[in-house]
């Protein structure tokens, strides 16, 4: 299956208004990082989300959901009936990852604790013996949390060649710049630290996204793996591009038809 990151962008526009919530600007950046996982790597035998036997995608960063939730919509894991009660009252969707839903491996949105449950995945599936990969996607501002860096030594320390983590890193968090409230020098060299092969692409290009994943895995063995991917908060969206307010502002009527209109226009 082919995934338009233009058609997912305006799905989570289509979201965020009919739903009235915030939380926009951090599910644009992470879109064509979901698009090539779930195109080119995540496997699903039976495009079956429970299927015992998938790899495991965990969104540590749970408050960019609906970035997730427009992929799920794609593979046919979500109807629309779902999407247009997105946020309301008694909806099963909510604004955070909720592990209820099928496709959602971890209930997340408090921050830091995600890359954890997937090195636990990850071990297990070591000692059982099978092919699953485990892939975590974390913010750059989450990686102020203590529990990345116990998972990122235990992880290392069990050699789990089929962990990777992927490091949304567009420069800011709920609260501002994330060199101004903590400085996190090159994460790449972090990680390296820690005993992970690590790389770092433009987390907006397809083509360097997927040749980097396929790289990763064909490396070092004995190691799991750290891809940190600079993207632009709000991407797609030029009003939103690096405007953190986007994390919280909601859209109306005027911001939602030129917020359509720019998604169309781009060649993204």
């Amino acid at each position: 299956m082919k995934f338009d990151p233009r058609k997912l962008r305006k799905t989570v526009l289509d979201m965020a208004y009919f739903g009235s919530t915030a939380h926009i600007g951090c599910a644009l950046s992470i879109i064509e990082l979901l698009s090539v996982l779930y195109e080119n790597h995540l496997k699903y035998p039976g495009n079956d989300p429970d299927n015992k036997n998938r790899d495991y995608f965990l969104l540590s960063k749970g408050h960019g959901i609906m970035a997730q939730y427009a992929c799920m919509r794609e593979l046919g894991w979500l109807c629309d009936n779902d999407f247009l009660s997105y946020f309301s009252n008694g909806s099963d969707l909510k604004g955070l990852s909720d592990s209820r839903i099928p496709g959602i491996e971890v209930t997340s949105g408090s921050l830091g604790h995600g890359l954890s449950v997937g090195v636990g995945l990850a071990m297990g599936a070591k000692l059982h013996k099978t092919e699953q990969k485990t892939y975590v996607l974390v913010g750059d501002g989450e990686i102020n949390e203590g529990p990345i860096w116990e998972g990122a030594l235990f992880a290392s320390h069990h050699k789990l060649r089929n962990f990777m983590v992927i490091i949304d890193e567009n420069g800011l968090q709920a609260m501002g710049d994330t060199k101004d409230i903590m400085e996190l020098g090159s994460i790449q060299s972090k990680f390296e630290s820690f005993g992970f092969e690590s790389m770092t692409i433009d987390g907006h290009n397809e083509v360097e996204i997927d040749e980097a994943i396929i790289k990763l895995w064909k490396g070092d063995k004995n190691k799991p793996k750290a891809l940190i991917a600079k993207t632009i908060k709000g991407k797609g969206v030029s009003f939103m591009e690096n405007d953190n307010s986007w994390h919280y502002t909601r859209l109306n009527q005027e911001s939602y038809q030129q917020a359509l209109s720019l998604i169309n226009k781009n060649n993204l």
